[in-house]
């Protein structure tokens, strides 16, 4: 064993050892809490529908939750600065139909009309957010007026017609694209490759820096875990139509945007200004310029998601972003353990978030539940994860204390 090693199974040793159910109440174990809460959903909806776990219904659910895993991969970025855009929803429709004009209407090229789309996103986020800093608005005021004035975009954009069928293939192949198993097999291999080759990396380099790593067992069981994890959906996906294009966009942008908040020093200085705005300031972070550039990100990303959507529904009409989109992007990233406090949380959890509140919408949809009722379910969840966030942030200031 080298000097090194030693010293940092040392450090390890000696850093202080918080229970489990300590740490779970904190919020440090936020992805664990996820996870056994999406077990228990999917046990709950298989006993009471046993079409609930089928490679048919599950399919489903990964198209269903791509667009709302989309927009809020956009949402748990503001939500890291301890802010809130309600307009994501709006501005997922007005995009989408932007697209949906220019390729059906006026005969633009699909991947123009789509890069107009998503431009038109970034476009809003920038003045959104410049409104937002210049003047020192709050910004659930600045996004709630962007939320009624984008959707009187929509409406504008749309015209007489009302709605606008897509039939562009470039376009609808976006949500209705399937790959064979093959393919399937192989992408399931890269990313268990992948991850493994990452996590024995990141704990080598600790160990090299004398820093305190995670014993090899520990990794080395993450990996299988994720191994497992992935062959067991490829599987399901298998079975059915195959792994859709949708679920490796997602996806993408999740791991796109984990690096970016993880890895890059863009990344800090976002945790910086959610954790402590003022000592941001003081240390030369340019608060301004990280605010402008996280919403327009997320308008960006209200983009992609709402085009996703369209694709799969195959046209955009006048409630497309309307409904409980809003509702469902913000609720699954703080279900998933981002807290509405800022400084804390994971673009993981709009992926982990998509899938707890689409099991729940998707689950309720096979029962035959009224809307009324998935609405009551649907913010009660939301409320008690902000309860749970409430309470994690309240027990982690005492702790700090002692």
């Amino acid at each position: 064993m080298t000097t090194g090693q030693a010293t940092a199974q040392a450090g390890a040793a000696a850093q202080p050892r918080v229970g489990l159910l300590r740490r779970f109440i904190q919020g440090d174990l936020a992805e664990l809490r996820v996870i056994l809460g999406l077990a228990l959903i999917w046990i709950v909806f298989q006993v009471q529908e046993d079409r609930f776990l089928t490679a048919v219904n599950l399919t489903n659910l990964v198209l269903q939750i791509t667009a709302i895993g989309l927009i809020s991969v956009g949402v748990v970025l503001v939500l890291l600065l301890g802010e809130i855009d309600l307009s994501v929803g709006a501005v997922s429709g007005l995009c989408a139909a932007i697209m949906a004009v220019l390729s059906e209407k006026h005969g633009w090229s699909p991947y123009l009309a789509i890069g107009a789309g998503v431009g038109a996103g970034t476009l809003i986020g920038l003045f959104q957010g410049a409104i937002f800093t210049r003047f020192g608005i709050p910004s659930f005021v600045v996004t709630l007026a962007g939320l009624l004035a984008w959707q009187g975009g929509l409406l504008q954009v749309l015209g007489e017609t009302g709605t606008v069928n897509l039939t562009d293939p470039k376009i609808t192949g976006l949500a209705n694209t399937f790959y064979g198993d093959a393919f399937g097999w192989i992408v399931a291999a890269l990313a268990i490759a992948a991850f493994a080759a990452v996590s024995l990396r990141g704990r080598m380099l600790r160990v090299h820096d004398e820093l305190p790593a995670p014993p090899l067992a520990t990794v080395v069981l993450r990996i299988a875990l994720v191994a497992v994890a992935v062959i067991a959906a490829i599987a399901v996906l298998n079975a059915d139509r195959g792994l859709p294009l949708a679920a490796l966009i997602l996806v993408g942008f999740v791991l796109l945007f984990q690096y970016v908040t993880t890895k890059t020093t863009f990344g800090r200085h976002m945790y910086a200004v959610g954790g402590n705005a003022e000592a941001a300031r003081r240390a030369g972070i340019s608060i301004t310029r990280v605010r402008v550039v996280v919403f327009m990100l997320a308008s960006t990303m209200a983009a992609v998601g709402g085009i996703m959507a369209a694709s799969r529904l195959l046209a955009v009409n006048q409630s497309s972003g309307a409904g409980d989109i809003l509702l469902l992007a913000i609720a699954g990233p703080v279900v998933a353990g981002t807290s509405l406090f800022g400084g804390r949380g994971s673009v993981w959890s709009a992926l982990l978030g998509a899938l707890v509140i689409g099991s729940i919408s998707n689950g309720m949809d096979l029962l035959a539940l009224s809307s009324s009722v998935k609405f009551m379910v649907t913010g009660a969840v939301l409320l008690a994860a902000v309860v749970i966030d409430a309470i994690a942030r309240n027990n982690r200031q005492a702790a700090g204390r002692l």
